[in-house]
């Protein structure tokens, strides 16, 4: 796990002020990559490299040491054959890929999964990323056919930006932070924020919250042609759709691609231990990776001190039964004030939840308190197993076409009778859903077309939708900068791209049923305790923020509002109008989300930090 950088030139040259300004910006984010460093310069238009006054191409890399630790694994990492490479992430099947390019002829000089990738390429050629089990962004340089391959996994799980002040200048990096200060001009993209406030939206798109700075796509590599001086997307993989319909064939098959998903991320030469949230993802993660490791694994927890949200009874479920250890961190308002401001700087764009904080106190706890530098988390369960309230709703519309309203009923009759997932409907959630619910705000100035987040065509299509747009990114957004500020590596075995594509397969009666969510996880998973493999309620990674933010913010929201709001100033939001809905929101008003509190606090904190 690591940290990137680069910048193309197609005409012209970089010079010894360009070269050491390069070098600022890979090591601006060096806690992605504490133990080695490493630049490299090229100049593609006579064959040479290594030139700090005349070149084309830079390459700068910081590396965090995972596999193997020795200076071989050190990048800009070379073939020896005119390949060369940049790479933040990790390849979880590169022992099979090895093991099948030996047999082809090839031979290597590290163990690394890095020199998997330049044989893959080598082999065969930017579609066979397709062949990756794993998350990655990187570089490729091919100087034989002078190209650069941009390429990012299939989930969005690592970052990769690119900005191009024109047509003859591209530059690239892990990290948001790192092309600012090459910006000709600092602005807010407007459209992004607007979506923000208004819906909740994060990474749905291309765009960032900075005018001009792009995401790379998921599933795409972006190919830069150095002798046609052309640039193009291309796709390396998409969804395989098979429709499976036999239950005992599915449940299995599901436990044996779970069981390995989560098996070839345990591949570490450094420790290994996992967020544990109580929850049915984060605690199945757990319960098989402590199966697979030969001492107990080591779980860390989020804990509030408000009872009502808290899900300590599960945690320490799985601790008695289970006899994996955990260390728990004990979330307040005073951990939200004290690291608010660093949370923002890492993530470099606005977050949703407060909830982003308390996952960044937990890691920096596990920095603090342990040797441990990979971290299994659940993120992506709830999207590929319909976790999600919305989910049930969906379905119910989907009974209601394609099946019959005598369908539908029975399965709201159920889930009432269980008291399962129907119980947690919430209208002020559910807002987002409800065009005619989710009508402008009267405190946003700026005004913009809608996301339309609500249209769908198949339950198959709306999982996609979330996976690849509404959902996944944002949170893969977070777990990225959140781990990498301190150094950490977090992994997710729910986004392997074999799991993902059977899960979609299967008929949504096996992700929900009787309004069980994640029915097959359920059934299949017998090692789990039965009061979490079958537990009622579905909180999510939850803080108490809306008491928070109704009383303990209340004097922080009031001050910033009232004083002097940089939002204000930059024509997004009505200060005094966003003041009066926070009075309504602490009166009580039933139609007003918390997050709706959120959003703009936190973006008025963004905006202080990246634009005073």
């Amino acid at each position: 796990m690591c940290g990137i950088f680069g910048a193309i030139k197609f005409n012209g040259y970089f010079n010894n002020r360009d070269y050491r300004k390069f070098i600022e910006l890979t090591d601006l984010v060096s806690y992605r990559g504490p133990d080695a460093k490493g630049y490299i310069t090229f100049n593609l238009k006579d064959g040479t490299f290594n030139s700090r006054e005349k070149f084309d191409l830079f390459f700068g890399h910081r590396r965090l040491s995972i596999i193997d630790l020795s200076e071989q694994g050190n990048q800009p990492m070379s073939d020896g054959e005119g390949l060369w490479i940049i790479y933040n992430g990790e390849i979880f099947n590169y022992l099979e890929l090895k093991k099948e390019l030996i047999q082809k002829g090839y031979t290597f000089k590290t163990n690394t999964d890095t020199e998997v990738i330049l044989k893959v390429y080598r082999e065969w050629g930017s579609l066979g990323f397709n062949k990756l089990n794993g998350m990655w962004a990187f570089a490729l340089l091919d100087l034989l056919n002078r190209k650069v391959i941009l390429s990012r996994d299939r989930f969005s799980i690592k970052p990769l930006y690119y900005y191009m002040p024109d047509d003859n200048t591209l530059y690239f990096g892990s990290e948001i932070k790192q092309l600012l200060p090459l910006l000709t001009e600092k602005k807010i993209n407007k459209k992004v924020m607007f979506v923000f406030l208004q819906q909740g939206l994060l990474d749905y798109n291309e765009q960032t919250f900075f005018e001009g700075i792009i995401k790379l796509q998921p599933k795409t590599n972006l190919i830069i042609d150095f002798m046609e001086n052309k640039i193009q997307n291309e796709q390396y993989w998409d969804y395989e759709i098979e429709e499976v319909f036999n239950i005992n064939f599915a449940i299995e098959k599901f436990r044996e691609l779970f069981f390995d998903s989560v098996r070839i991320r345990l591949r570490s030469d450094v420790s290994i231990g996992a967020l544990l949230s109580g929850g049915l993802d984060s605690s199945s993660i757990t319960v098989i990776a402590n199966n697979f490791m030969n001492e107990s694994l080591t779980a860390f927890s989020v804990v509030s001190t408000e009872k009502r949200y808290s899900e300590e009874k599960f945690i320490d479920i799985l601790h008695s039964v289970k006899n994996i250890k955990v260390k728990k961190l004990f979330f307040e308002p005073r951990i939200v004030l004290d690291f608010i401001d660093d949370v923002i700087y890492h993530n470099d764009e606005p977050f949703g939840s407060l909830s982003v904080v308390a996952q960044y106190s937990i890691l920096k706890k596990i920095k603090e308190e342990s040797d441990i530098i990979v971290v299994l988390s659940g993120q992506g369960g709830d999207e590929i197993l319909m976790g999600y309230l919305k989910y049930f709703f969906f379905y119910l519309k989907e009974l209601l076409i394609r099946k019959s309203f005598i369908s539908a009923i029975n399965e709201v009759f159920l889930s009432l009778l269980n008291r399962t997932i129907i119980w947690q409907f919430n209208i002020k959630e559910a807002k987002r859903y409800i065009p005619y619910l989710n009508r402008n705000k009267n405190y946003l100035i700026v005004k913009e077309t809608f996301e339309p987040v609500w249209k769908y065509n198949t339950l198959q299509e709306r999982q996609i939708l979330d996976i690849d747009k509404y959902s996944v990114p944002a949170l893969t957004h977070y777990e990225d900068r959140n781990s990498m500020a301190h150094s950490l590596e977090i992994r997710l075995p729910f986004l392997d791209h074999r799991l993902v594509n059977f899960v979609l397969s299967l008929p949504a009666s096996l992700k929900l049923n009787s309004g069980w969510s994640k029915y097959i996880l359920r059934k299949s998973l017998y090692e789990l305790p039965y009061e979490i493999r079958w537990r009622k309620d579905k909180q999510g990674f939850i803080t108490p923020e809306e008491l928070w933010l109704k009383k303990d913010f209340s004097k922080l929201i009031n001050h910033i509002f009232t004083k002097k709001s940089f939002l204000a100033e930059m024509g997004i939001i009505d200060s005094k109008a966003f003041l009066d809905y926070y009075k309504k929101f602490q009166s009580g008003d039933k139609m007003i989300y918390y997050g709706e509190i959120s959003r703009v606090l936190i973006a008025e904190l963004w905006a202080r930090i990246f634009f005073r």
